[in-house]
């Protein structure tokens, strides 16, 4: 039988399948005084069918400051849920902010397991990596998501990530030009009616989903091997217009290369025009 504690309940919603709904997150949304998540009305209506009668306050990016003090008052006198629209809350989401100012006030922080699209995503994937990277969402800017690619993945890796449907080809593209085209599986509405999970190279999987729809998880599978010294350039080049100082680019390019920092240096004085930097 489940003991009650006052403090903040961090509880996981379904992706999309409501029968995900575990008996134990129930009662802790029909128990809580207060339920904050990112969007009030997906998660209210959880709440409704779990016969809770909390109060529902928002908690996004843009006010989670302000809303951080009445939601640690609820935890301290009783039971504070913390939701997130699907899924885990904490994991690429405001809530990760909450919970650290909970930590950080002494206010207990109980987890109530459940659905998780990375988890989700890792069990169908079938790659036996011994390490993998989650990257939440990656860079919007192409020069950027392709310099994480690049420091993100590995031979002895997995890289796991969340996309939005429109720039998921995109996405595909770049990892198939700077991984040396690794297999990935892209998993697409998670446990709804429309779900697929599908394995490939991620040139064939680029062209599968130019058209995509949903909420998309990737899983880039181990590459072959480092990227080699020919992509130097272009991830240098990346590093300058993500806006990186001249030595701390070379040096990362170096590590994820093998190219002397000699030939970067030479090599971003000409990306610069000719303009010599020292930093």
């Amino acid at each position: 039988m489940t003991a009650w504690h006052p403090g903040l309940y961090v509880v996981a919603t379904p992706l999309g399948n409501l029968g995900d709904l575990s008996p134990r997150a129930q009662d802790a949304l029909r128990l809580a005084s207060l339920i904050a998540a990112e969007d009030t009305r997906v998660t209210g209506r959880l709440a409704r069918a779990a016969g809770s009668r909390a109060r529902l306050v928002s908690l996004t990016e843009h006010n989670v400051r302000e809303r951080t003090p009445e939601v640690l008052e609820a935890a301290a006198a009783g039971i504070a849920v913390l939701a997130s629209d699907a899924g885990t809350p904490g994991v690429s989401d405001p809530g990760a902010r909450l919970v650290a100012a909970a930590h950080r006030a002494g206010v207990r922080v109980i987890p109530v397991p459940g659905p998780s699209a990375l988890a989700a995503a890792l069990s169908v994937s079938g790659f036996d990596a011994q390490v993998a990277v989650f990257a939440g969402f990656l860079p919007r800017k192409a020069g950027e998501r392709r310099a994480a690619l690049a420091r993100l993945a590995g031979p002895d890796r997995v890289v796991v990530c969340f996309e939005a449907p429109g720039r998921l080809a995109a996405l595909l593209r770049e990892a198939a030009d700077v991984l040396g085209d690794p297999e990935a599986v892209v998993a697409r509405e998670l446990t709804k009616i429309h779900e697929e999970v599908v394995r490939g190279r991620t040139s064939e999987l680029a062209d599968r989903f130019a058209a995509a729809r949903g909420e998309c998880t990737v899983v880039i599978g181990p590459t072959a091997e480092a990227p080699a010294a020919a992509d130097a350039q272009e991830l240098l080049g990346a590093f300058k217009r993500a806006g990186a100082r001249r030595g701390a680019a070379a040096a990362e390019v170096a590590r994820l290369t093998g190219a002397p920092r000699g030939e970067l240096y030479a090599a971003w004085d000409r990306l610069n025009g000719g303009a010599h930097e020292t930093g």
